[in-house]
């Protein structure tokens, strides 16, 4: 490709993901600095300080965040220092079992352990048939730090974000040089003085991607606080002032402090544990030093995974016990008193499942045909091309890692308020969100195609980089088109590492939360998750069919993550790593 092909190609490739993205946020941002007459304020953005309801807000968001994160470290590090240094009986088992939360939003999560700790739930059933209490516990029913719905969102969090960090630190230690831990193990140096002098700085630009990721993921959280009715955290708070937008700023403020809060998180952990790493002579293979336990090491190691991948999996043991109970007869037991299939029928064929799972599907299709289309293109300019520039595309591609998913929902709402898409204008009746005869669709496709355009580019990238230029060069020197060499010779050897990309890509839209949650305000309109949330709170048989839609995701999810991993074999976990 010539030089000024490949500049037109890079200007169009950067307002194509350019303005989607940027633009949304913007219109959220700057409305928040808007004045009724126009004029330029900090009047809304100074009120989100002062009014103690959000201040406690913003608190209790960076809370859950902090407690959510540092949890997530202490359990995945020991996990990873085990994983990557080690090899004990029944490790490759019980290594992807502590991987299953990934197949489950921690918010669906919350439909299952509202039914094991509720008042009449699982827990205080078994307590009681043991006699340990006299009155069911209100695991559920507090507010703050030392308790309840806090403590419980915390949990849920950390216990479905830790394989983010997981994979992140298994993938840095499995890197570190060996000899350099030899060394001072010779020199006399302890276990505990190897692993704070040596390990943990070595490995820190691992702790901090893995770290980010989690905060940013829990500060901005929306379906847990929601699903467990924890309404003093400021995504709630953004959700609740959706409806307001057209008559007030607030919404737009709030926004505004939480996206001005996480690029200072992201900021202050990048002075802290993002810096300059620490350069090593050598890096050993991912299994040239594994040390084999036995005997009550190799016990307590191969205990210590399955305590987490339990504890990991008791969400989903709710929500697939909730889907199997007979509606009304998991109640004050430690198991379901009745099982039946028919949640599972339900969630195919009630209207609102029904219609949702079918909604999901056009969406989430529709958004993937995009980034194949796209990702392909960026991944050739990037791998391909030569033109400056291309860092600046390469880093606008993996934004929507780091933007948090309600930020551009909103982002999104704000948009649709604005001309071309307000009442009136030329686009009015092609996508509207909050008006009379909403048509959220083509807001809904953008979203998901914007927010898991970064796994096409990732996994499409990976197939290039793995295959020879000399291979188009000669299809070129034959005298085939750009177009043919790209579609049998390009095509056929990245045709896994694409479909790899496509394939998570599309799951993870299916299951989107904060998108779906925002932008679908009509029955018509939901997809899965926001079927899930409103079902789950219907009497009857609500919350069995939301938990029997939760288990076909997850079973849904699980076959595409593993179709994935043996399309490109470990290269898939890097997907999940920031």
């Amino acid at each position: 490709m010539r030089p000024s092909s490949e500049r037109i190609w890079l200007a169009a490739l950067l307002l194509l993901v350019g303005v989607p993205l940027c633009y949304p946020i913007w219109l959220g941002v700057s409305a928040a600095f808007e004045g009724d007459d126009g004029s330029f304020t900090l009047f809304h953005i100074q009120n989100v300080f002062r009014d103690p309801v959000l201040r406690d807000g913003l608190a209790n968001a960076f809370l859950i965040a902090a407690c959510t994160t540092v949890l997530a470290l202490a359990i995945a590090m020991p996990l990873a220092l085990l994983a990557a240094r080690t090899t004990f009986l029944g490790k490759p088992v019980l290594g992807t079992l502590i991987l299953a939360p990934l197949i489950l939003p921690p918010f669906v999560g919350a439909i299952g352990m509202r039914q094991i700790l509720g008042r009449e739930g699982a827990i205080n059933a078994l307590l009681s048939h043991l006699r340990l209490t006299d009155a069911p516990i209100d695991f559920l029913g507090g507010e703050y730090i030392a308790g309840g719905t806090f403590t419980l969102i915390v949990l849920l969090e950390a216990f479905s974000l830790f394989p983010i960090l997981y994979l992140n630190l298994v993938a840095a230690i499995a890197n570190l040089d060996p000899a350099m831990d030899e060394a001072a193990r010779n020199l006399g140096a302890s276990r505990w003085r190897r692993f704070t002098r040596i390990t943990l700085p070595l490995i820190r630009p691992g702790v901090f991607a893995g770290a980010t990721i989690v905060f940013i993921w829990s500060f901005t959280e929306l379906g847990t606080p929601l699903m467990l009715e924890f309404a003093k955290t400021t995504p709630v708070q953004i959700f609740n002032g959706i409806k307001e937008m057209e008559a007030s700023r607030q919404p737009y403020a709030l926004t505004t402090v939480m996206l001005a809060a996480t690029i200072g998180s992201y900021v202050i952990g990048r002075l802290v544990l993002g810096g300059k790493g620490h350069a090593m002579l050598a890096k050993t293979s991912a299994g040239a030093a594994l040390h084999p336990l036995t005997g009550f090491r190799a016990a307590l190691a191969a205990g210590l995974f399955a305590l987490v991948a339990l504890i990991a999996i008791l969400p989903h043991l709710g929500v697939i016990g909730t889907a199997l109970a007979t509606s009304g007869r998991w109640y004050g037991t430690v198991l379901p008193a009745s099982l039946t299939g028919d949640h599972f029928v339900q969630a195919l064929t009630h209207p609102l499942a029904s219609g949702a799972v079918r909604n999901s599907i056009v969406f989430a299709g529709a958004a993937t045909l995009i980034n194949i289309v796209v990702g392909l293109l960026i991944a050739r300019l990037l791998v391909r091309g030569s033109v400056r520039g291309r860092g600046l595309l390469d880093a606008l591609v993996m934004l929507p890692l780091a933007v948090p998913g309600l930020v551009f929902a909103f982002g999104l709402v704000a948009a649709s308020l604005r001309w071309p898409f307000n009442d009136g204008a030329p686009l009015h009746f092609v996508a509207d969100i909050l008006g009379p005869t909403p048509n959220p669709i083509p807001f809904l496709i953008l979203a998901y195609a914007v927010r898991r355009l970064p796994y096409v580019v990732r996994a499409a990238a990976a197939g290039l980089e793995q295959t020879s230029v000399s291979l188009e060069e000669a299809g070129l020197n034959l005298g085939a088109s750009r177009w043919r060499v790209t579609r049998t010779i390009v095509l056929p050897l990245i045709a896994a590492n694409l479909a790899a990309g496509a394939i998570l890509a599309f799951c993870f839209a299916m299951l989107e939360v904060s998108d779906s949650l925002i932008l679908a305000q009509r029955e018509e309109h939901y997809p899965i998750t926001k079927a899930i949330f409103s079902l789950s709170d219907r009497l009857g048989d609500g919350p069995g069919i939301a938990s029997a839609l939760g288990v076909w995701a997850m079973a849904f999810l699980g076959v595409a993550l593993a179709t994935a991993s043996a399309l490109v074999g470990k290269r898939a976990g890097a997907l999940f790593r920031g």
